[in-house]
């Protein structure tokens, strides 16, 4: 069962706080799922609210994509990773050393990062 993303670490990535996100679902533009205590997120709905809101520029690269990652190819040297940014599809090719230290797999946010023609693939 996929755990879901905590609602501390996803204000963090969402660059808000706690008790927005809360605010947030009081009003309905979010909706988290109760475990317990605690409140998550699938990466899914993260991915929404990244696409809705763009994201804090971190980098000189002007084109930010948030989305999910859909496909992972792995090989014996490299990764195609395949994203779903809003309508977009976005394919990155990266070492599969790098795909590994990300944990790329389908179903998790990631951000695509474009710059000339190469394409950055980040993670919260």
């Amino acid at each position: 069962m996929d755990e879901g993303i905590r609602i501390g670490a996803a204000a963090k990535t969402l660059g808000v706080s706690v008790d927005t996100l809360r605010r947030w679902e009081r009003e309905g533009r979010i909706a988290f799922e109760r475990r317990g205590t605690t409140r998550v997120l699938t990466p899914q709905q993260l991915a929404r609210v990244l696409r809705e809101r763009g994201t804090n520029q971190r980098s000189s690269a002007r084109n930010r994509l948030s989305g999910v990652v859909v496909d992972v190819h792995r090989d014996g040297v490299m990764a195609q990773i395949d994203i779903a940014c809003g309508p977009y599809r976005i394919v990155s090719l990266m070492s599969r050393e790098a795909a590994d230290e990300l944990e790329l797999e389908p179903g998790q946010p990631a951000t695509a990062v474009v710059k000339s023609t190469i394409v950055v693939v980040e993670r919260p």
